[in-house]
Protein backbone atom coordinates (compact mmCIF):
# COMPACT_ATOMS: atom_id res chain seq x y z
CA UNK A 1 0.00 0.00 0.00
CA UNK A 2 1.35 3.43 -1.00
CA UNK A 3 0.57 5.78 1.88
CA UNK A 4 1.13 8.87 -0.29
CA UNK A 5 -1.86 7.94 -2.47
CA UNK A 6 -5.36 9.29 -2.41
CA UNK A 7 -8.32 8.54 -4.61
CA UNK A 8 -11.30 10.33 -6.10
CA UNK A 9 -14.49 8.31 -6.53
CA UNK A 10 -18.06 9.04 -7.60
CA UNK A 11 -20.83 7.54 -5.44
CA UNK A 12 -24.46 6.80 -6.40
CA UNK A 13 -23.35 7.51 -9.96
CA UNK A 14 -24.94 5.92 -13.01
CA UNK A 15 -22.08 7.40 -15.05
CA UNK A 16 -18.92 9.40 -14.29
CA UNK A 17 -19.44 12.78 -12.62
CA UNK A 18 -23.18 12.30 -12.19
CA UNK A 19 -23.14 11.32 -8.51
CA UNK A 20 -21.40 12.69 -5.41
CA UNK A 21 -17.61 12.76 -5.55
CA UNK A 22 -15.18 12.58 -2.67
CA UNK A 23 -11.47 12.20 -1.97
CA UNK A 24 -10.28 9.18 0.03
CA UNK A 25 -6.87 9.29 1.74
CA UNK A 26 -5.26 6.05 2.91
CA UNK A 27 -2.78 7.64 5.33
CA UNK A 28 -4.90 9.20 8.07
CA UNK A 29 -2.36 8.30 10.77
CA UNK A 30 0.22 10.51 9.05
CA UNK A 31 -1.84 13.67 9.50
CA UNK A 32 -2.91 15.74 12.48
CA UNK A 33 -6.55 16.78 12.87
CA UNK A 34 -5.64 20.22 11.55
CA UNK A 35 -3.91 18.75 8.50
CA UNK A 36 -6.89 16.50 7.72
CA UNK A 37 -9.21 19.48 8.00
CA UNK A 38 -6.97 21.51 5.69
CA UNK A 39 -6.83 18.69 3.12
CA UNK A 40 -10.63 18.42 3.22
CA UNK A 41 -10.91 22.17 2.72
CA UNK A 42 -8.40 22.20 -0.15
CA UNK A 43 -9.94 19.25 -2.01
CA UNK A 44 -13.33 20.97 -1.44
CA UNK A 45 -15.62 18.00 -1.98
CA UNK A 46 -18.68 17.82 0.26
CA UNK A 47 -16.72 15.25 2.30
CA UNK A 48 -13.19 13.85 2.38
CA UNK A 49 -12.31 10.64 4.23
CA UNK A 50 -9.17 9.30 5.89
CA UNK A 51 -8.47 5.59 6.40
CA UNK A 52 -6.26 4.51 9.32
CA UNK A 53 -4.88 1.13 8.15
CA UNK A 54 -2.51 0.74 11.11
CA UNK A 55 -5.43 1.10 13.52
CA UNK A 56 -7.62 -1.35 11.59
CA UNK A 57 -8.08 -5.05 12.24
CA UNK A 58 -9.26 -7.84 9.96
CA UNK A 59 -12.15 -6.54 7.88
CA UNK A 60 -12.85 -3.61 10.24
CA UNK A 61 -11.30 -0.30 9.21
CA UNK A 62 -11.09 2.92 11.22
CA UNK A 63 -12.20 5.91 9.14
CA UNK A 64 -12.78 9.61 9.81
CA UNK A 65 -14.93 11.94 7.70
CA UNK A 66 -14.40 15.68 7.21
CA UNK A 67 -16.40 18.31 5.35
CA UNK A 68 -14.49 21.43 4.23
CA UNK A 69 -15.60 23.04 7.51
CA UNK A 70 -15.62 20.33 10.19
CA UNK A 71 -15.47 16.64 11.07
CA UNK A 72 -18.77 14.73 11.00
CA UNK A 73 -19.57 11.43 12.77
CA UNK A 74 -21.22 9.78 9.76
CA UNK A 75 -22.12 10.43 6.14
CA UNK A 76 -23.49 8.00 3.60
CA UNK A 77 -21.71 8.49 0.30
CA UNK A 78 -18.28 8.79 2.02
CA UNK A 79 -18.94 5.46 3.75
CA UNK A 80 -19.66 3.67 0.47
CA UNK A 81 -16.89 5.45 -1.46
CA UNK A 82 -14.32 4.64 1.22
CA UNK A 83 -15.47 1.01 1.35
CA UNK A 84 -14.88 0.81 -2.40
CA UNK A 85 -11.26 1.97 -1.99
CA UNK A 86 -10.66 -0.39 0.93
CA UNK A 87 -11.85 -3.39 -1.10
CA UNK A 88 -10.24 -2.50 -4.44
CA UNK A 89 -6.99 -0.83 -3.32
CA UNK A 90 -6.18 -2.10 0.18
CA UNK A 91 -7.62 -5.63 0.33
CA UNK A 92 -7.41 -6.18 -3.45
CA UNK A 93 -9.63 -9.25 -3.26
CA UNK A 94 -13.35 -9.98 -3.32
CA UNK A 95 -15.05 -9.89 0.08
CA UNK A 96 -18.66 -10.28 1.10
CA UNK A 97 -18.53 -7.41 3.57
CA UNK A 98 -16.35 -5.06 5.58
CA UNK A 99 -17.01 -2.79 8.57
CA UNK A 100 -16.18 0.91 8.78
CA UNK A 101 -15.43 2.05 12.32
CA UNK A 102 -16.72 5.65 12.29
CA UNK A 103 -17.27 8.17 15.06
CA UNK A 104 -21.00 7.41 14.92
CA UNK A 105 -20.41 3.67 15.29
CA UNK A 106 -19.51 0.59 13.28
CA UNK A 107 -21.24 0.48 9.89
CA UNK A 108 -21.29 -2.85 7.96
CA UNK A 109 -20.98 -2.55 4.17
CA UNK A 110 -21.89 -5.50 1.90
CA UNK A 111 -20.30 -5.94 -1.52
CA UNK A 112 -22.09 -7.30 -4.59
CA UNK A 113 -20.37 -8.40 -7.80
CA UNK A 114 -21.46 -8.68 -11.42
CA UNK A 115 -21.31 -11.85 -13.54
CA UNK A 116 -17.70 -11.10 -14.45
CA UNK A 117 -16.63 -10.73 -10.83
CA UNK A 118 -16.29 -6.94 -10.85
CA UNK A 119 -17.50 -4.96 -7.84
CA UNK A 120 -20.93 -3.72 -8.88
CA UNK A 121 -22.76 -2.28 -5.88
CA UNK A 122 -22.14 -1.52 -2.22
CA UNK A 123 -24.83 -1.50 0.46
CA UNK A 124 -24.43 -0.21 4.02
CA UNK A 125 -26.52 -1.21 7.01
CA UNK A 126 -27.42 1.92 8.92
CA UNK A 127 -27.86 2.50 12.62
CA UNK A 128 -31.30 2.35 14.22
CA UNK A 129 -33.18 5.59 13.46
CA UNK A 130 -33.86 8.06 16.25
CA UNK A 131 -36.96 10.19 15.74
CA UNK A 132 -36.95 13.78 16.92
CA UNK A 133 -39.68 16.42 17.11
CA UNK A 134 -42.24 17.15 14.44
CA UNK A 135 -41.97 20.65 12.97
CA UNK A 136 -44.72 23.20 12.51
CA UNK A 137 -45.94 23.03 8.91
CA UNK A 138 -46.39 26.74 8.17
CA UNK A 139 -42.80 27.53 9.20
CA UNK A 140 -41.49 24.51 7.29
CA UNK A 141 -43.21 25.75 4.13
CA UNK A 142 -41.71 29.22 4.61
CA UNK A 143 -38.22 27.74 4.99
CA UNK A 144 -38.66 25.94 1.67
CA UNK A 145 -40.21 28.92 -0.12
CA UNK A 146 -43.44 26.97 -0.67
CA UNK A 147 -47.07 27.19 0.38
CA UNK A 148 -48.36 24.99 3.18
CA UNK A 149 -50.57 23.26 0.62
CA UNK A 150 -47.43 21.94 -1.13
CA UNK A 151 -46.69 19.77 1.94
CA UNK A 152 -48.33 16.35 2.15
CA UNK A 153 -50.63 16.72 5.15
CA UNK A 154 -50.89 12.94 5.63
CA UNK A 155 -47.34 12.80 7.00
CA UNK A 156 -45.35 15.00 9.41
CA UNK A 157 -42.30 17.17 8.88
CA UNK A 158 -39.94 15.47 11.33
CA UNK A 159 -36.35 15.26 12.49
CA UNK A 160 -34.77 11.80 12.01
CA UNK A 161 -31.24 10.52 12.58
CA UNK A 162 -29.37 7.34 11.65
CA UNK A 163 -26.08 8.95 12.64
CA UNK A 164 -26.40 12.38 11.02
CA UNK A 165 -29.73 14.11 11.84
CA UNK A 166 -31.87 15.61 9.08
CA UNK A 167 -35.35 17.08 8.84
CA UNK A 168 -37.65 15.13 6.48
CA UNK A 169 -40.37 17.07 4.64
CA UNK A 170 -42.92 15.23 2.43
CA UNK A 171 -44.21 17.12 -0.61
CA UNK A 172 -47.14 16.31 -2.88
CA UNK A 173 -45.73 16.97 -6.35
CA UNK A 174 -42.57 17.16 -8.41
CA UNK A 175 -43.55 20.72 -9.32
CA UNK A 176 -43.29 21.67 -5.63
CA UNK A 177 -39.86 20.03 -5.43
CA UNK A 178 -38.72 22.06 -8.43
CA UNK A 179 -39.94 25.37 -6.95
CA UNK A 180 -37.98 25.14 -3.69
CA UNK A 181 -35.97 28.20 -2.69
CA UNK A 182 -34.51 27.57 0.76
CA UNK A 183 -34.39 30.51 3.16
CA UNK A 184 -31.00 29.69 4.69
CA UNK A 185 -31.30 32.27 7.47
CA UNK A 186 -34.72 31.07 8.57
CA UNK A 187 -33.50 27.47 8.35
CA UNK A 188 -30.49 28.23 10.58
CA UNK A 189 -32.68 29.96 13.17
CA UNK A 190 -35.01 26.95 13.31
CA UNK A 191 -32.05 24.62 13.78
CA UNK A 192 -31.20 26.31 17.08
CA UNK A 193 -33.69 24.00 18.80
CA UNK A 194 -32.82 20.86 16.77
CA UNK A 195 -29.95 18.43 16.37
CA UNK A 196 -30.43 18.40 12.58
CA UNK A 197 -28.44 20.70 10.33
CA UNK A 198 -29.96 19.65 7.02
CA UNK A 199 -33.36 19.25 5.40
CA UNK A 200 -34.49 16.61 2.90
CA UNK A 201 -37.66 16.89 0.82
CA UNK A 202 -39.25 14.18 -1.29
CA UNK A 203 -42.09 13.67 -3.71
CA UNK A 204 -43.82 10.52 -5.05
CA UNK A 205 -43.68 12.07 -8.53
CA UNK A 206 -40.40 11.39 -10.34
CA UNK A 207 -38.55 12.20 -13.55
CA UNK A 208 -38.05 8.51 -14.31
CA UNK A 209 -40.79 5.93 -13.80
CA UNK A 210 -38.33 3.28 -12.53
CA UNK A 211 -37.76 5.38 -9.39
CA UNK A 212 -40.32 5.63 -6.57
CA UNK A 213 -39.34 9.01 -5.11
CA UNK A 214 -37.63 12.22 -6.14
CA UNK A 215 -35.40 13.70 -3.44
CA UNK A 216 -33.60 16.99 -2.77
CA UNK A 217 -31.34 17.61 0.25
CA UNK A 218 -29.94 20.90 1.55
CA UNK A 219 -27.04 21.27 4.02
CA UNK A 220 -26.21 24.99 4.16
CA UNK A 221 -24.74 24.54 7.65
CA UNK A 222 -21.97 22.35 6.18
CA UNK A 223 -21.38 24.66 3.21
CA UNK A 224 -23.44 22.44 0.86
CA UNK A 225 -26.42 24.42 -0.49
CA UNK A 226 -27.67 21.27 -2.25
CA UNK A 227 -26.29 17.74 -2.02
CA UNK A 228 -26.54 15.73 -5.26
CA UNK A 229 -26.66 12.37 -3.42
CA UNK A 230 -26.69 11.74 0.31
CA UNK A 231 -26.74 8.26 1.78
CA UNK A 232 -26.98 9.37 5.41
CA UNK A 233 -30.13 11.40 4.72
CA UNK A 234 -31.36 8.52 2.55
CA UNK A 235 -31.14 6.25 5.58
CA UNK A 236 -33.08 8.78 7.64
CA UNK A 237 -35.69 8.89 4.88
CA UNK A 238 -35.93 5.09 4.84
CA UNK A 239 -36.59 5.05 8.59
CA UNK A 240 -39.20 7.78 8.22
CA UNK A 241 -40.98 5.93 5.38
CA UNK A 242 -41.12 2.72 7.41
CA UNK A 243 -42.27 4.41 10.63
CA UNK A 244 -45.11 6.27 8.93
CA UNK A 245 -45.98 3.44 6.50
CA UNK A 246 -45.66 5.78 3.56
CA UNK A 247 -46.08 2.92 1.09
CA UNK A 248 -48.81 1.30 3.20
CA UNK A 249 -46.41 -1.26 4.65
CA UNK A 250 -43.57 -1.55 7.15
CA UNK A 251 -41.11 -2.85 4.56
CA UNK A 252 -40.05 -1.75 1.09
CA UNK A 253 -37.22 -1.98 -1.43
CA UNK A 254 -37.01 1.01 -3.80
CA UNK A 255 -34.77 3.28 -5.84
CA UNK A 256 -34.91 7.05 -5.43
CA UNK A 257 -33.54 9.75 -7.69
CA UNK A 258 -31.62 12.78 -6.43
CA UNK A 259 -29.67 15.67 -7.93
CA UNK A 260 -31.78 15.90 -11.08
CA UNK A 261 -32.60 19.58 -10.49
CA UNK A 262 -28.89 20.50 -10.43
CA UNK A 263 -27.80 18.32 -13.35
CA UNK A 264 -26.23 15.55 -11.20
CA UNK A 265 -28.48 12.54 -11.76
CA UNK A 266 -27.92 10.09 -8.92
CA UNK A 267 -29.75 6.91 -7.97
CA UNK A 268 -29.88 5.50 -4.42
CA UNK A 269 -31.20 2.11 -3.39
CA UNK A 270 -33.21 2.17 -0.13
CA UNK A 271 -34.53 -0.88 1.68
CA UNK A 272 -36.13 -0.98 5.11
CA UNK A 273 -38.23 -3.21 7.32
CA UNK A 274 -39.80 -2.63 10.70
CA UNK A 275 -40.71 -5.40 13.12
CA UNK A 276 -42.07 -4.07 16.37
CA UNK A 277 -39.60 -1.34 17.28
CA UNK A 278 -36.67 -2.88 15.38
CA UNK A 279 -35.61 -1.27 12.13
CA UNK A 280 -33.46 -2.86 9.44
CA UNK A 281 -32.27 -0.14 7.05
CA UNK A 282 -29.94 -0.47 4.07
CA UNK A 283 -28.71 2.18 1.63
CA UNK A 284 -26.73 1.30 -1.47
CA UNK A 285 -25.58 2.25 -4.92
CA UNK A 286 -22.79 2.18 -7.44
CA UNK A 287 -19.31 3.62 -6.98
CA UNK A 288 -17.31 4.76 -10.01
CA UNK A 289 -13.52 5.35 -9.72
CA UNK A 290 -12.35 8.71 -11.10
CA UNK A 291 -8.63 9.15 -10.33
CA UNK A 292 -5.65 8.00 -8.30
CA UNK A 293 -3.47 10.85 -7.05
CA UNK A 294 -0.22 11.35 -5.14
CA UNK A 295 0.56 13.60 -2.21
CA UNK A 296 3.74 15.59 -2.74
Amino acid sequence: MDESSFYIVDVFAESRYSGNQLAVFVSGHLHSDGEMQKLARETNFSETTFIFPRESSGNTFRVRIFTPHQEVPFAGHPTLGTAYIIITELLKRPVDSIVLDLKAGKIPVAAYYDSEGSLDRLVMKQLEPVFGPELERTLSARILGLSEDDLDGNFPVQEVSTGLPVVIAPLKTLAAVQRIKVDAGLLASRFDSLSARGILVFSPETYETKNRLNVRAFFHHYGIPEDPATGSAGGCLAGYLARHRYFGAESFDITVEQGYEIGRKSVLHLAASLKGENYNIHVGGKVVPIARCQLV
